[in-house]
């Protein structure tokens, strides 16, 4: 018994690994468009408002496929669901380095999305059903800082490889990388003990839709990826834009808000764990910071001051997220967690569908850096007000 739980206890971390990378190429696949959308916007004659064509297709397909994915998560548990959304993932990847019309790389791009969105319920649920309350906090933790490290992977590294090799052949590259990834995740991984007792898709489906709590939180998601996301796809281009800054040097900031999002994850996670499962007030607190970061961020103007304000808008701009996860689940139960993680998912990536364009059109109507700045502003902001009214679940 006691070699169990000790094979257990090691095992949950080595699934909680897998599940970190798994994520990490999930995300550096879709946001290596950020730092790719110049050069592949050039060989497609694309004007700069226009790319964010992309980044909406990517996530139409993301939001279709989280809901699905979350219910395939708890119907044929985690592991199979991993492997099923990176494997057609590095796929598409793959062939989007070869694309040669903005109509081809739109629908590659929806694919994309719709393989990704399998993705994150998937880990969510794998950490929720391997770890109990008292580990939950900090191990969401650390699984978040996946995407955190995926924003500073493609603006560091990402810009360097493209000064010695084509952005068709970091497609092909990243492609490949996820396929083999796939494959080994489903030969090492297994799901977690703590599936709960096997409630029907339909019926938990039903019972979210009518969850308070559940909806709630789902507006709250909605209003923080407005601004996280918002931020990662139009920084760089609004810096240079906006203030004649170079490549290097806009990438460079964004590494630092990704800095600042991979210390904060796993710090509030194990905070949250010492506190004894609290989440809510820590939440709040991160949501009112990141209002007020953009809105300071946006009236900045030398590469210093962004530079000193961008890893402190990346501690409060993502260290929400594990804990607005953790609360998903725990508000939902093991059974039907991933149905809750899809679903709420979905909808907060409508933030994510939506801000590219809105940002766009802000700039390119106003030229002004504050008001592309305030317009993402308004996400957090709506997400603090929404997470007022809801109760923290204490389920273990």
């Amino acid at each position: 018994m006691d070699s169990q739980v000790q094979h257990t206890g090691i095992y949950r971390w080595v699934i909680l690994a897998f599940a970190w990378g798994a994520l990490l190429l999930t995300f550096v696949d879709r946001l290596v468009w950020g730092s790719l959308s110049v050069p592949v916007g050039q060989a497609l004659g694309m004007s700069l408002g226009s790319l964010g064509i992309f980044v909406t297709a990517f996530y139409v397909g993301y939001v279709l496929s989280n809901v699905a994915g979350g219910v395939a998560s708890d119907w044929m548990g985690p592991r199979r669901a991993l492997a099923l959304s990176l494997l057609p993932l590095g796929i598409c990847t793959f062939l989007f380095g070869h694309i040669q019309s903005v109509s081809l790389g739109i629908l590659l791009q929806a694919l994309m999305g719709l393989a990704a969105g399998c993705d994150y319920a998937a880990c969510v649920k794998l950490a929720a059903t391997w770890f109990d309350r008292r580990h939950r906090g900090r191990a969401i933790g650390l699984l978040m800082t996946a995407t955190s490290l995926a924003v500073v992977v493609t603006n560091a590294v990402v810009p360097k490889l493209l000064e010695i090799q084509s952005w068709s052949r970091i497609y092909e590259q990243l492609g490949v990388l996820t396929v083999v990834f796939g494959l080994v995740c489903y030969a090492v991984v297994r799901d977690g003990p703590l599936e709960g007792q096997n409630v029907p898709t339909t019926r938990n489906l039903r019972h979210l839709l009518k969850h308070r709590d559940i909806l709630l939180l789902a507006l709250a998601g909605f209003g923080s990826m407005w601004g996280t996301w918002g931020f990662t796809f139009w920084a760089n281009a609004l810096m240079i834009k906006g203030y004649g800054l170079s490549v290097a040097a806009a990438g460079s900031i964004t590494v630092l808000f990704g800095v600042g999002a991979i210390v904060s994850k796993p710090l509030i996670g194990l905070l949250s764990d010492w506190l004894g499962g609290k989440r809510k007030l820590l939440v709040m607190i991160c949501f009112f910071g990141f209002c007020a970061a953009l809105l300071v961020f946006g009236q900045l103007h030398s590469i210093e001051q962004f530079r000193l304000i961008a890893p402190l808008l990346g501690i409060a701009g993502f260290a929400y997220s594990p804990l607005l996860a953790v609360m998903i689940a725990e508000t939902a139960g093991p059974s039907a967690a991933g149905s809750a993680t899809g679903f709420t998912n979905a909808f907060w990536q409508l933030g994510s569908v939506v801000v590219p364009v809105v940002v766009g059109m802000v700039f390119q109507s106003t030229h002004s850096f504050f008001f592309a700045f305030l317009t993402l502003a308004a996400g957090p902001a709506l997400a603090l007000l929404c997470l007022i009214p809801v109760r923290e679940a204490t389920r273990s």
